[in-house]
């Protein structure tokens, strides 16, 4: 949506530069052209901005707003007070798309809300068109963002499903080598320690058992694949979850003032990284080593920190830990957060280690 966001600013762009030139109503030349060259920095300084996820931040859509509403107050000032067109004409459609799609139905229609306010109060005269052109802000800037909020959704399940069927392959494979290696040799030493007898008959019935509990556990994972779409459908708060982790001797739990809701599945998960990280510290710091928990609120996606002042990973330790088939990092804390759409990155050193944990607010939006 963004890309082709980025086609529609150069394309009203250009067009608001040639109705400028062939107009030419300014009463004050210099400052008219200067509004013109600022939209035009402006349009090619946003496309870049706007291709980066990270970068489209509540700041960069301000300003982008602010500038449509500064070039809409300078045009009485620029053309006088009986003007008929303002400056910015359509460009201004720019910065209201880009606030229905970043924030749907709300975010345009707060953002059409503003641009025809101004519109309309700058004027001395308000005729029947600018309340009609009013009423396409509004009816383009709430419309797009119901379509931007749908098709996030649509996406969102849509790779969820994914992830589902995935797993559920998965597990299937699984199973059918569990099946043809495991549970095979399971029942032969069932059998033959039976015919044996003595010592050989006790293994045969601890195999037994191991064989059926094994059989057990493979069925039970069609009733967690079924459980898992309703538990992704509920919510929960992450900070309340985070909160009695310091109840861990020497651990500190920083918090937003307010809830922090994620999906329920997610929030679970995310908390399970952090006791992951913890229990790292507990192991090669020291029983009651200080750690700090942050929890952050960035809108559109949550960051836990997970900080220590331990003597830090040394340098390939955890890529010889892969090798050796130990999985704590690699699958406890990044396997986790990569299942969940978000990142998870290092920092370590003499200073100590440090977790960033970044999971996106809906599942599958970072994808």
């Amino acid at each position: 949506m963004f890309r082709a966001l980025a086609v529609l600013r150069v394309v009203v762009l250009g067009y608001t530069v040639a109705l400028n030139a062939y107009r030419n109503n300014f009463e004050h030349p210099v400052l008219g052209w200067a509004c013109v060259g600022l939209m035009v920095v402006a349009t090619f300084v946003s496309i870049p901005v706007y291709a980066a996820p990270e970068r489209r931040l509540p700041a960069v859509l301000l300003a982008d707003l602010a500038l449509a509403v500064g070039l809409l107050l300078a045009t009485p000032v620029v053309k006088g007070e009986w003007f008929n067109a303002t400056i910015p004409g359509y460009w201004i459609v720019g910065a209201l798309l880009a606030w229905a799609v970043r924030y749907g139905w709300r975010g345009g229609t707060a953002a059409a809300v503003v641009l025809g306010a101004v519109d309309l109060l700058t004027r001395s005269e308000v005729h029947q068109k600018d309340w009609g052109n009013v009423f396409l802000l509004l009816l383009g800037g709430s419309m797009l963002g119901f379509v931007c909020e749908s098709l996030k959704q649509m996406a969102a399940e849509r790779d969820r499903a994914q992830r589902e069927a995935a797993a559920a392959s998965e597990r299937a494979r699984l199973a059918r080598v569990v099946h043809d290696g495991v549970l095979q040799v399971l029942a032969l030493v069932q059998r033959r320690g039976g015919e044996l007898g003595g010592e050989a008959a006790e293994l045969g019935r601890l195999a037994g058992e191991q064989e059926q509990a094994l059989r057990t556990l493979i069925r039970s994972q069609q009733a967690v694949t079924a459980s898992t779409a309703a538990e992704s459908a509920r919510t929960a708060d992450l900070a309340a979850l985070l909160g009695p982790l310091d109840a861990r001797p020497g651990t500190e739990v920083a918090l937003p003032a307010g809830a922090v809701p994620l999906p329920a599945d997610a929030a679970a998960e995310l908390v399970a990284v952090v006791r992951a990280c913890l229990d790292n510290v507990e192991r090669h710091v020291g029983p009651g080593a200080p750690a700090w928990i942050l929890l952050e609120d960035l809108g559109d996606r949550v960051e836990v920190s997970v900080r220590d002042e331990g003597p830090g990973i040394p340098e390939g330790r955890l890529a010889a830990a892969e090798a050796e088939g130990r999985m704590g990092v690699s699958e406890s804390i990044r396997g986790r957060v990569r299942d969940l759409g978000g990142t998870a990155t290092l920092d370590t050193g003499s200073y100590g280690t440090e977790w960033v944990l970044v999971v996106p607010r809906e599942q599958g939006s970072s994808r």
